[in-house]
């Protein structure tokens, strides 16, 4: 199964376990955008940012959050009309882009994963990873872990997938294993790089550094929205004023301690150091780059995650599809 591209017996299996209701019309009305997330994931301070502070009626529509179980949720609530936006990445965009999907991208984060280790741990470089347990999230064609497997290979001579002893699994169970002593290292998500740190682990190598290690020249938005050309051609203004309103929730988050303190109850920071490590990590990801720079980066990230991940990773697309960053945002938007 790839991506969005679901045949008819693969959708309504999925549906049962999902979470979603569909709806029987199209999700947009007078004005209202419909935004499926995971009820933990790091957009819905973003998203509270911009419904307290009245983003959404200041820039012309109505948001409305739909909270779902798991990213694949967040596809079939999109594919079914039942939201307008999900959040994903951007190969997966390129990817169904190559499938002849109409999916856009808009950047929200730049934040990555790293690899982590105990403060004392021996291991400086990736090439010290030999022969170590190494915890990996997002499955082993996650896009960082298959970068710093490039990297390895390059500038050490080592095969990451097959001189470590790689353990595949959710960033919560990671960070235990971890903290236990039971890995030696682990890939994982930023925002839990950031309460790993501040526990006193250190990071070995980010994927940001893998990626302009592999030829990138800057920070590239990991995370961004995601929804169908065609849906926001057919409600520009709605989707312009969305752009508009999560620009300026940034801005807030950028300049204003005050809106951290005010959403630290939703980031579950049980202490001053945890809470201060997600807002600054948070704050370090907001994207700042044109967005020429930033396709120009994935261009050439894509050609390199095509040759370490081949067709299983990036599908039928041979190159970059054009499109894939939403065409407005290199007219303002």
């Amino acid at each position: 199964m790839s991506g969005l591209q679901l045949n008819k017996r693969e959708f309504m299996a999925l549906m049962a376990g999902a979470g979603v209701v569909l709806s029987s019309g199209p999700a947009l009305a007078a004005g209202k955008i419909r935004i499926a997330v995971l009820k933990t994931g790091t957009v819905n301070w973003e998203l509270d940012v911009i419904k307290s502070n009245g983003l959404d009626k200041k820039h012309g529509f109505e948001l409305d959050v739909v909270e779902v179980a798991n990213n694949e949720a967040t596809r079939i609530a999109l594919q079914a009309g039942d939201a307008d936006i999900i959040t994903s990445d951007w190969l997966l965009v390129a990817r169904e882009r190559g499938e002849g999907s109409d999916l856009v991208f808009v950047p929200f984060s730049s934040s990555v994963g790293s690899i982590v280790v105990p403060a004392d741990s021996p291991i400086k470089t990736l090439g010290d990873l030999k022969g170590k347990k190494v915890g990996v999230a997002g499955g082993p064609l996650d896009k960082n872990w298959l970068l710093l497997q490039g990297v390895a290979k390059r500038d050490f001579g080592v095969d990451l997938a097959a001189e470590t002893e790689p353990q595949f699994g959710a960033p919560p169970l990671l960070s235990e294993k971890l903290e236990s002593g039971e890995l030696d290292a682990a890939l994982t998500f930023w925002n839990f790089v950031a309460r790993l740190e501040a526990k006193g682990f250190r990071k070995v190598i980010s994927g940001e550094e893998a990626a302009i290690a592999m030829g990138a020249k800057g920070a590239i938005s990991a995370v961004g929205y995601v929804f169908s050309e065609k849906w926001a051609a057919e409600n520009l203004d709605a989707a312009k004023g969305f752009v508009a309103a999560s620009r300026e929730a940034k801005e807030i988050f950028k300049t204003s301690d005050a809106e951290w303190e005010r959403i630290r109850p939703m980031m579950n920071a049980k202490d001053d150091a945890v809470f201060a490590a997600l807002r600054d990590r948070f704050r370090e990801g907001i994207p700042s780059r044109a967005v020429a720079d930033e396709v120009a980066d994935a261009k050439a990230l894509f050609s390199v995650l095509a040759g370490l991940g081949g067709e299983e990773l990036v599908g039928k697309a041979t190159a970059f599809p054009d499109g894939t960053y939403w065409a407005e945002l290199s007219k303002g938007a």
